[in-house]
């Protein structure tokens, strides 16, 4: 889910964040010399995930990393959404490889992402894993509808990857100064940070399953219109 599109499709992105993120990621593709290009950005958003898990990793020896992963966070943020503002402020769009691009180092990038955080000394490796499923089925149901419907939604109820990524550095900043309290539950206790997580997939698996069935039938509909 970036910001990259292919011109045949219609675009969404009703973020939350989006009425500031707009005005500085145009802002930003005015002031960028000309020897950063789009693919310079989304490689810098790739290595942003590396530094990401690392750091997360890294925690185990001293919680001061968090800090460092949300530097990686917001340094993905800048590198990710603006690859696709800086081509199009250009006119230097290449629409297919441009979508290809993006949303393959996408993919690997949540993965590396997410497996980082499952290592680190505040989560559950196997909540992690359900909450990068959560996040992967998203961005498969987004790619499904962009090819069905021809709508590129990047947003949810106001929800996208930039919100995902300031939840992130919340919980981190939250984390190094309490020190992933942990909170006890009927189903067994679970630290700060699991329970964000958690909150996440259940989030992404009911967004999933909403959009999924009102689609499906929105799309069954049509299809019986145009066959009558």
């Amino acid at each position: 889910m970036t910001d990259t599109q292919n011109k045949e499709h219609t675009r969404v992105n009703k973020i939350l964040l989006g009425p500031l993120e707009r005005p500085a990621l145009a802002w930003l593709a005015k002031k960028m010399p000309a020897w950063v290009t789009p693919d310079l950005l989304t490689m810098t958003g790739f290595a942003a995930t590396l530094l990401i898990a690392a750091s997360y990793i890294l925690a185990h020896r001293s919680a001061a990393f968090l800090w460092l992963a949300s530097f990686g966070i917001v340094l993905n943020w800048f590198g990710d959404s603006l690859d696709g503002t800086l081509a199009r402020y250009r006119k230097i769009e290449r629409p297919r490889y441009g979508f290809f691009i993006d949303h393959a180092m996408d993919g690997l990038g949540e993965v590396i992402v997410m497996m980082g955080i499952g290592l680190s000394p505040y989560v559950d490796f196997r909540v992690a894993m359900i909450a990068l499923v959560g996040y992967m089925l998203m961005a498969n149901l987004v790619y499904i509808l962009t090819y069905v419907k021809g709508e590129f939604r990047i947003s949810y109820i106001g929800l996208g990857p930039t919100e995902v990524r300031l939840i992130l550095i919340i919980t981190n900043i939250l984390i190094f100064f309490l020190g992933n309290p942990s909170i006890a539950t009927r189903w067994g206790v679970f630290s700060i940070y699991n329970v964000v997580l958690v909150g996440l997939a259940v989030l992404l698996y009911s967004i999933y399953i909403v959009v999924t069935y009102t689609n499906a039938i929105s799309i069954a509909k049509e299809e019986a219109k145009e066959k009558g």
